[in-house]
This record gives C-alpha cells, sequence and structure tokens, in this order.
C-alpha cells in the first residue's frame, strides 16, 4: 500500500511539473500550410507525433449472469500509463492513439455478511482513432472512440463474510483476457490533457461458460503530451 502510494506521489508530481520544465517560450500550436484551390489555408494539427503521460481513476463494475458474480456496486481504483500518437493525415486533424496502461477494475457484490469484492487488475492496450477539434490556438476538443485488449495480471476476491480471499484469476472465477470498446473524450490545453472515457467490456471474463460476465468502467485521467 506505502509503495502504490509512492508511485502515485510521484507520477503526479512528474505530471504537475512537465509545463514548467518546457522551454521557455515553447507552444502548442496549429500551423498552417497553403493549399491550392479555392479553400485558402488548411489546417493540420500540432505535431505529426506525440506522447503523453497519464494518470486517473476508474470506476467499475462487474455485470453478469451468476448471481455470484454479478454487481450491484461500483469500485473505485487506479488508472496510470503512457500513451503514443501519429497523425493518420495532413488533411485533417484525425490520430491514431495506443499506450499501454495499468488499469485496476472489478467491483462490488452484496451487501453486510454476504458482501464480495473484485480487484481485477490488467495491462492494458488501447487502439483508439482520436480527432482534434480546435477551439483556439493552443486549445482542442479530443472526441475518441476505438477498442482494447488487457491481460489480467493480479487480483483478488475478497469475501467479507467468512474474512477469506481468494486469486481472481487463478482460483477457477476469472479469465484473464479482456478486451472490448472504449468511448471518450479529452481536452487538451498545450501540454495539459484530460480526458474521460468508458469500456465496454465485450469478452466474457468469467470462467462460467453458460453465463455470461462482463467488465464496465468509467475512466477520467489526467496527464501531459509532449
Amino acid at each position: 500500500m506505502i509503495m502504490k502510494k509512492t508511485v502515485i506521489f510521484t507520477l503526479l508530481c512528474v505530471l504537475l511539473a512537465m509545463p514548467a520544465l518546457a522551454q521557455p517560450g515553447y507552444r502548442y500550436s496549429r500551423p498552417r500550410v497553403q493549399t491550392v484551390g479555392h479553400h485558402g489555408n488548411e489546417y493540420v494539427a500540432w505535431h505529426r507525433y506525440y506522447f503523453g503521460l497519464r494518470l486517473g481513476m476508474n470506476a467499475s463494475h462487474v455485470s453478469s449472469d451468476s448471481p455470484v458474480l454479478d454487481g450491484n456496486g461500483v469500485k473505485t481504483s487506479l488508472n496510470l500509463g503512457f500513451a503514443a500518437g501519429t497523425q493518420l493525415t495532413y488533411r485533417a486533424p484525425i490520430f491514431l492513439e495506443s499506450g499501454l496502461y495499468y488499469s485496476q477494475k472489478g467491483g462490488k457484490s452484496g451487501s453486510g455478511q454476504d458482501k464480495f469484492t473484485y480487484d481485477l487488475n490488467y495491462l492494458e492496450v488501447p487502439l483508439l482513432i482520436k480527432y482534434k477539434h480546435f477551439v483556439g490556438n493552443q486549445t482542442s476538443i479530443q472526441p475518441y472512440a476505438g477498442g482494447y485488449l488487457a491481460i489480467g495480471t493480479d487480483g483478488s476476491i475478497k469475501n467479507y463474510g467468512s474474512r477469506t480471499a481468494f486469486s481472481s484469476f487463478d482460483d477457477g472465477y476469472f479469465n484473464r483476457f479482456d478486451g472490448g470498446l472504449k468511448l471518450g473524450c479529452g481536452v487538451g490545453f498545450n501540454m495539459l490533457y484530460v480526458d474521460a472515457s468508458y469500456d465496454i467490456g465485450l469478452s466474457n471474463i468469467g470462467q462460467d461458460d453458460f453465463n455470461d460476465t462482463h467488465n464496465g468502467c468509467f475512466t477520467i485521467n489526467i496527464g501531459v503530451n509532449f
């Protein structure tokens, strides 16, 4: 727990310090290129490539046909990682973005002596198409859509009634593989970046083939792009 808090605090300090460490006078702006024809100037995105750090919070739940795994509560946890994007065409500010994230998901079910919590922690790779709509010289709104693939790294199921804990992935409850859709929107200002997204799990993460079990997760991230 102490190590986790130290990592979060360190990453938050890095995110806050990045804009101050930028070179004086350095700005992200939307350059113009002259085009032939009656349309005049055509805007392109800030840079063809970008990289970013992200730190945020997940609010996740598990839905299932199985009454044992079906969640009735939301679990809040950590999301952190880095992103990388490349512009697909100079004619429009459309980007392909991916990255690598450590994403803590899971959920809660029951109450009182029948309460369970599920910790499902993943290494996650998104693949997104993002459009940057400029509302100022240094400000953009960035809606995006795509998918994600994830592999479970660790996690536990806690039974508060019997005061016991089990491995989420190794004791016959959850599969390690997950995948689904990701929808969201970000806002960029200079180097700073904030976004909100929702993961719609499409893969059956339960090991019972007769009951469909899926992740659902709302995420808010802050970060920097450089």
